[in-house]
């Protein structure tokens, strides 16, 4: 097999950054840039990912590409409207993409399957079948993948864990539900949440801020954590009860927390995992930093073996000329 045919290109779209790798068949990043995501409109952030690609493909042809992108997505036509980048509303990236670099299988994917699924390829899910990924960072984003394929679902969205419904008498959700796993567990939502306790509340702070406070021991920080964390094993326990899984491995910027945050995940996990079948639920680190970008390079891969006409992480890879 020629060098142009051994590698996938691999991008990572997000909303504070996007990233985008050359990938090797055994998981290795070849090449890797990354930039911060512009605001702007849609052919604005286009142009910004269009360079990196640029710059990170140089004169190699990759034989396939994957995208994770923000959702939500629709996988069946392409289309992107990422929560956390405005520009983007109904944003045909599929098309873009391959216009860009050739003719080439291009599949696009939720940035939280991505991570499981990066995960489950090269890091702490390696030796599993099954898992679950969660991403705690400005959002909470998670990914599913069942026999080492990812849990899509009909849309594509399956396993948005940070939109279920824990509190039904909860704040108000971006997503426009309230009591979302996502209003407790994300940073700046527990930033905002622990200043109104009176943590810092005149200081230009993070969640990095407040893990730190936490770890030293401050009160208001350390409940804001248990909150957040009992949230987030709620959404763990009730997607392990529907599932049925037993390894969950969360990653992202909140999750460099450390024991502040999985400490009390694991508490209250145990404390709500009840049924027979999920008393042994696991919850891990994450252990790859790239996760996301190496799964959307695992997607852009798995869509080289599929079969003609079968449908990659929802997108077709090759349209039957009778549809």
């Amino acid at each position: 097999m020629s060098d142009e045919a051994a590698t996938v290109l691999g991008i990572d779209i997000g909303g504070t950054k996007m990233a985008a790798a050359i990938v090797s068949a055994d998981g290795e990043i070849l090449t890797k840039d990354l930039i911060r995501t512009p605001p702007g409109g849609a052919d604005q952030v286009f142009a910004a990912l269009a360079e990196l690609i640029r710059r990170v493909q140089g004169d190699l042809h990759p034989a396939a590409v994957g995208i994770g992108s923000a959702g939500p997505l629709d996988q069946q036509h392409g289309l992107v409207s990422p929560v956390n980048i405005a520009g983007w509303r109904n944003f045909p990236l599929v098309d873009r993409v391959r216009a860009l670099v050739g003719d080439v299988p291009v599949t696009l994917g939720v940035d939280g399957h991505c991570f499981a699924l990066g995960e489950y390829w090269t890091g702490a899910g390696r030796n599993v079948d099954t898992l679950l990924g969660i991403v705690v960072s400005t959002g909470v984003g998670a990914g599913i993948v069942v026999d080492g394929k990812p849990l899509l679902g009909q849309s594509g969205n399956a396993a948005h864990l940070g939109h279920v419904v824990v509190d039904l008498d909860g704040e108000p959700c971006a997503c426009g539900s309230y009591g979302c796993v996502e209003t407790y567990a994300s940073g700046p939502r527990m930033v905002a949440r622990a200043k109104r306790r009176g943590w810092r509340s005149h200081e230009d702070v993070d969640a990095a801020v407040l893990s730190a406070d936490a770890a030293a021991g401050d009160e208001i920080a350390l409940a804001i954590f248990d909150d957040g964390a009992q949230a987030l094993a709620a959404g763990i326990v009730a997607t392990a009860v529907t599932v049925d899984l037993t390894t969950v491995v969360i990653g992202g910027g909140v999750a460099k927390a450390g024991p502040v945050l999985f400490d009390p995940v694991q508490r209250w996990v145990k404390r709500l995992a009840q049924l027979p079948f999920v008393t042994d639920l696991t919850v891990e680190p994450a252990q790859l930093d790239n996760a996301g970008l190496l799964g959307a390079a695992r997607l852009g891969w798995d869509s080289l073996q599929a079969p003609m006409g079968a449908r990659v992480a929802g997108v077709p890879t090759e349209v039957n000329a009778l549809s």
